[in-house]
């Protein structure tokens, strides 16, 4: 099946919802998804962009996604961050995850990032091999930490 890489644009984001949720079901996580649709029109196309999105766009609609935001390290500077690259199950090994990933690199090049993160489950074995294949380091020494909304609240509740 033929496709085109390009940024998306607002009116793509019910079909970009469609494929978070399915990557949610794949990560075993169905309910974690808390964004609507609507939350990616405002944080990716509002005044204050948050994201940048790239979708796989097929004659059957869009089926991957890739959605990067800026980070800076401390030790590197300018960094992007790969939140999420997404292709639908029946599209997988069709080279779309592979077209994503070029676009994604590409764009951090251009902006003259000196690294693109993200992070892959670690029983996902296929994302882990795809990642390795292109030259990605998979780092398991390192632990993801997060404060959750209701982690962050307890925590400004702490400081009264």
């Amino acid at each position: 099946m033929e496709y085109t890489i390009r940024a998306a644009q607002p009116e793509d984001m019910g079909q970009v919802f469609k494929l978070i949720q399915e990557l949610a079901h794949y990560e075993k996580e169905p309910d974690a998804v808390e964004i609507t649709e609507e939350d990616l029109v405002q944080h990716g196309f509002g005044d204050q962009k948050m994201f940048h999105c790239f979708v796989a766009d097929t004659s059957d609609g869009i089926a991957g996604i890739a959605l990067v935001y800026p980070r800076y390290s401390t030790w590197k500077g300018p960094a992007v961050h790969l939140e999420d690259l997404i292709v639908s199950e029946k599209m997988r090994g069709s080279g779309l995850g592979t077209a994503l990933l070029d676009e994604v690199v590409k764009y951090g090049h251009n902006l003259g990032v000196k690294r693109i993160c993200w992070e892959v489950l670690d029983w996902n074995e296929p994302a882990i091999e795809f990642y390795e294949k292109k030259g990605a380091h998979v780092l398991r020494d390192w632990d993801v930490v997060q404060l959750d909304e209701a982690g962050i609240k307890n925590y400004i509740e702490s400081l009264n």
